[in-house]
């Protein structure tokens, strides 16, 4: 079995405006990346209204579903917009995610990655915000818990900012751990070493600026990686924020791209050993086009090494 990709066109079609860092190019620099590799490409659904329901209270899906505007722009928060074809592509966002967990879980993929957009781990319960309008790793972990009825599954953050809204979402959900890795000081300004989650299921790593990716193997050698050896996750969710590449324009980490190589080989054993390899990763920041191309490049590279 080959690694998914799982994608779809209505993810080009959220615009934001000129000279905003969540850009169609985004996508379009990582599908280019991949386009050459021999994975299984599936067309990301629309998420169910249900699935939504599972992180989202209905007035946060009608709100967004109202903001979609019928030309030109919104804005519904300060960095955040919504164009006429917003709404679609944060439906194929979240429904590739619960796709991708249907396919691993069921045994048609060894492991998957979706290159969508917008991406979703600072949208919070009612609130779209960071360039996310819904949670799609908290989304995924939820519908394999409920839907699937697993009893432990993780996530792993290594974006550079930290996904408040993931942290948000799952904060009193005992059947998942949370670790998010992230630079400190940095906007959002949440993820303090001190915040654990309701049933200490959530672990912050602060990074200070300037860290590199020695110091980051360290961290997680030391930190996340016995965290998660010790939950033993029967699945594990990846949010693939590459902004803390050396290159990136928005935060000051020097990872270099053999770094998401590395964290991924690393998360691919761990998941060997005690989740017989089912790993859902899905795209969050990077804003450097080259940096994000070729970061997603190696981290998908070392999916698929791990599906042989």
């Amino acid at each position: 079995m080959k690694t998914a990709l799982l994608t779809h066109a209505d993810c080009l079609g959220h615009v934001t405006p000129e000279g905003h860092p969540e850009q169609i190019a985004r996508l379009e620099h990582i599908l280019h990346a991949l386009d050459r590799l021999d994975l299984d490409r599936v067309t990301a659904p629309l998420a169910a209204d249900d699935d939504l329901l599972r992180i989202h209270p209905e007035s946060h899906i009608r709100d967004i579903r109202k903001s979609r505007p019928t030309e030109g722009f919104r804005q519904v928060d300060g960095d955040t917009f919504m164009s006429p074809g917003s709404v679609d592509a944060a439906y194929r966002a979240a429904g590739a995610v619960v796709k991708a967990v249907d396919l691993v879980l069921g045994g048609e993929a060894p492991n998957a990655f979706c290159a969508i957009r917008p991406p979703g781990h600072h949208a919070e319960n009612e609130t779209a915000m960071g360039f996310c309008l819904f949670g799609n790793a908290a989304l995924g972990v939820k519908h394999a818990l409920d839907h699937h009825g697993l009893r432990r599954v993780a996530v792993v953050d290594f974006d550079v900012h930290h996904g408040n809204g993931t942290q948000d979402l799952l904060w009193d959900e005992p059947r998942a751990l949370v670790i998010t890795s992230q630079q400190m000081p940095l906007w959002p300004g949440s993820g303090r070493a001190d915040e654990t989650g309701a049933f200490e299921n959530v672990l912050n790593i602060p990074l200070s600026p300037g860290t590199g990716g020695a110091e980051m193997r360290a961290a997680y050698e030391t930190m996340a990686f016995p965290r998660l050896r010790a939950f033993k996750p029967e699945l594990i969710i990846i949010s693939a924020g590459f902004d803390a590449h050396q290159d990136d324009p928005l935060a000051n980490l020097n990872w270099a791209t053999e770094d998401f190589a590395w964290i991924t080989a690393e998360l691919c054993k761990i998941a060997d050993q005690h989740c017989a390899g089912r790993i859902v990763s899905t795209l969050e920041g990077g804003y450097d086009l080259k940096a994000l191309a070729e970061a997603t490049r190696a981290h998908v590279e070392e999916l698929m090494k791990a599906a042989r």
